[in-house]
């Protein structure tokens, strides 16, 4: 019998990333303003969506969208596809199934190339989701992510594309690691112990326990870069390393996860949302092929399941 290895288009990921972004873009817009905000003011995320919708319109919990399915559409498309064709590649020239460390070393890589791609797209959806709470006169009024290109290299040169460059890679690489990595170990070994069958509640489990890893793993990093954001004037010049260590002994281990419940309200749903329309997407895709060539009974084919050695 002869096996046969279906892949799947390098864009899925990327396209059900944007599926996600249109359903999270709010938390994601109130997450930004709550960085922003200036002083010791302790409004919570809902009580900022609220206060939007009230001084500007329910629509400007959406201002900036384009801007977030242009970063998604790079830095998702990159990470996504990239992760995915370095796992296949492996396991097809080792003939081995795939280990944790190997996994891990895919999604650093994938991780530091799409948040390269990602970072002029992040760096204008920022900047559009930030100009609602600036006075009139400081707003950039960005039309639309094609528009803030154009305007910052037209106006600022294109070096400012790539601002927060580093720590951007560096928080993508957590995320995609995190993330994919978590994912595939989860369903794996439900489906190597029989706990579930292969479908849309598999999908759903396991995208809610990556979407758990990923908001953990990701949370000190958030706690440390908030921090350094709303340090005041005697603050500023500290490094992450000198906050890590005045948290870890003012504050103890439990600072550094503070606020894990609203990161995972906004990161929680971003994941389970895109790794459920993800496994959607590719098996429709199957269907599709399955349609368009006789059906040979010589021939077994193959979805992307990895089984992963722990």
């Amino acid at each position: 019998m002869t096996t046969v290895k279906r892949s799947h288009p390098f864009y899925f990921g990327g396209a059900a990333s944007c599926v996600a972004a249109v359903v999270v873009h709010p938390f994601d817009l109130t997450k930004v303003r709550l960085q922003n905000t200036k002083g010791n003011g302790k409004q919570g995320m809902f009580a900022t969506m609220v206060k939007i919708r009230k001084n500007e319109g329910i629509l400007k919990l959406y201002n900036g969208l384009s801007a977030s399915m242009l970063r998604q559409a790079t830095y998702s498309t990159v990470r996504f596809g990239v992760y995915e064709k370095l796992r296949d590649y492996i396991t097809s020239t080792t003939q081995k199934k795939a280990n944790v460390a190997e996994l891990l070393l895919c999604s650093s890589i994938a991780g530091a190339l799409g948040g390269a791609c990602g970072n002029p797209g992040d760096v204008i959806n920022v900047r559009m989701q930030n100009d609602g709470q600036l006075a009139p006169e400081q707003r950039r009024n960005y039309k639309h992510a094609i528009d803030g290109i154009v305007r910052i290299s037209r106006e600022e040169g294109a070096s400012a594309l790539f601002r927060g460059l580093g720590p951007n890679i560096n928080r993508a690489i957590l995320m995609t690691s995190s993330q994919c990595v978590s994912y595939d170990l989860f369903k794996n070994f439900i489906l190597g112990h029989e706990l579930m069958k292969d479908g849309i509640t598999l999908h759903l489990t396991s995208s809610i326990l990556a979407g758990l890893v990923a908001t953990t793993v990701c949370s000190p990093v958030d706690v440390i870069k908030t921090r350094i954001m709303s340090a005041n004037t005697s603050d500023h010049r500290m490094s992450a390393t000198q906050i890590m260590k005045q948290m870890f002994k003012s504050e103890g281990i439990p600072s550094f996860f503070k606020g894990w419940t609203p990161a995972f309200i906004r990161l929680g749903p971003q994941t389970i949302i895109t790794f459920v329309v993800l496994e959607q997407f590719k098996t429709w895709h199957n269907m599709i092929l399955d349609r368009q060539q006789p059906l040979n009974t010589s021939t077994t084919t193959t979805t992307s399941t990895h089984v992963v050695k722990i």
